[in-house]
């Protein structure tokens, strides 16, 4: 957590500013989806309470918390009660290990008559070398929480729902995982920063001895692997349980699946947890694709070199590149959460025959195809 106390606090303080920043996302996610739908459907959406219906969130969350406390005669209550709180876990874990910016440093300083620092702080809950397994690993999790809350709210309709989301999310995380062992391969690394920095530049890389150089083409791994982009954001969409692949939330089929019998505050808790899935998926795909918060073609060092051509401290310097690379991952990530919405209002939902052949006879051969094509060009071109 760090080496002195002031560290521990400011390890602590992003823990819970990440967190902070899922769920208060949420309501803003809300909100621009209903405007959006309304959009898209040529109508006004929430637009009654307070400006552009903004204040229609707080209206929302009165209501969720003054929700009768409700349980079903035939629930389980120790797993009804514990799913909501477990839906957040998977999601807000998994976001911490995604990295926003570059690092700060912090040079020494005098606080409270003693010295403190210099300090390196990272961008991130924690960062690891194994984080696309953690990530992978801990927001898989989600299967368990929903079938918590399908074996225990004691409906049929519920454990129906379960059923069908935890097996879609089975079958599309073989997908998932498998259109990013190319990028594993062509980064040679599981760490999230080291892809990040591998994307810096503009695009080139080696063939035969030669390195080719494109300077109006960013070093994005979109380029390298645009069908592991695919593959990888269309899996997303599954593990996510948006539409088109909402089956878990069939309401002409099961009412409202998994979570019917919730309501009120823990219904919110599930919204939180899907939404967060969001996140981690927008986050995800903007970090092996898209440079994560790198800048188009500028490298981190030619960011500081402009800016020190208007700032003279590097304190300054410093702040405002992470500052900048900030804005650009939250730039991204809000680009991608608006595909998931407009998807969501665009294209009709699988059947779910469908959703599995998709899955287990489509995605998964060419997931399996395309690392077996670039294990290729990797032994070919090196």
């Amino acid at each position: 957590m760090g080496k002195d106390l002031f560290e521990v606090v400011v390890n602590c303080v992003k823990l819970l500013a990440i967190f902070l920043f899922m769920v208060q996302a949420v309501p803003i996610l809300v909100w621009l989806e209903r405007r959006g739908s309304a959009f898209i459907q040529n109508r006004f959406g929430p637009n009654r309470v307070g400006p552009l219906g903004l204040m229609q969130l707080l209206a929302d969350a009165l209501k969720f918390l003054k929700k009768e406390d409700f349980a079903p005669e035939a629930a389980v209550r120790p797993l009804f009660y514990a799913a909501p709180v477990f839906a957040l876990i998977p999601a807000t874990l998994a976001y911490c290990a995604i990295p926003f910016s570059i690092p700060l440093s912090v040079e020494a300083f005098e606080l409270f008559g003693q010295s403190w620092g210099p300090y390196i702080f990272k961008m991130q809950g924690y960062e690891m070398n194994v984080g696309i397994v953690f990530i992978l690993g801990v927001s898989s999790l989600a299967a368990y929480t929903i079938m918590m809350a399908g074996w225990g709210s004691g409906s049929k309709f519920s454990l129906m729902g379960a059923l069908r989301a935890s097996a879609q999310i089975v079958s599309y995380e073989l997908a998932l995982g498998l259109s990013i062992v190319g990028v594993i391969m062509l980064y040679g690394t599981f760490n999230l920063t080291d892809m990040v920095m591998a994307q810096q530049g503009p695009l080139q890389f080696s063939a035969f001895g030669k390195v080719i150089q494109l300077g109006w083409l960013p070093n994005w791994g979109i380029f390298y692997q645009p069908l592991g982009f695919i593959l990888f954001f269309a899996a997303a969409f599954a593990e996510s349980n948006r539409l088109p692949f909402d089956l878990a939330e069939g309401e002409a089929e099961l009412v409202a699946g998994f979570h019917v019998e919730y309501g009120g505050f823990k219904m919110l808790m599930f919204f939180i947890g899907e939404y967060g899935h969001m996140l981690i998926a927008s986050g995800l795909v903007a970090t092996f694709f898209l440079g994560g918060y790198g800048i188009p073609i500028w490298t981190v060092a030619d960011v500081r070199a402009w800016l020190g051509t208007m700032f003279e401290s590097p304190q300054t310097v410093d702040l405002m590149t992470m500052l900048i690379h900030l804005v650009s991952y939250l730039t991204k990530l809000a680009i991608f959460l608006w595909i998931f919405i407009q998807v969501r209002w665009t294209l009709p939902r699988f059947r779910y025959d469908q959703l599995m052949e998709l899955g287990w006879k489509t995605m998964l051969p060419w997931a399996l195809g395309n690392t077996i094509v670039t294990a290729l060009v990797i032994y070919l071109v090196s």
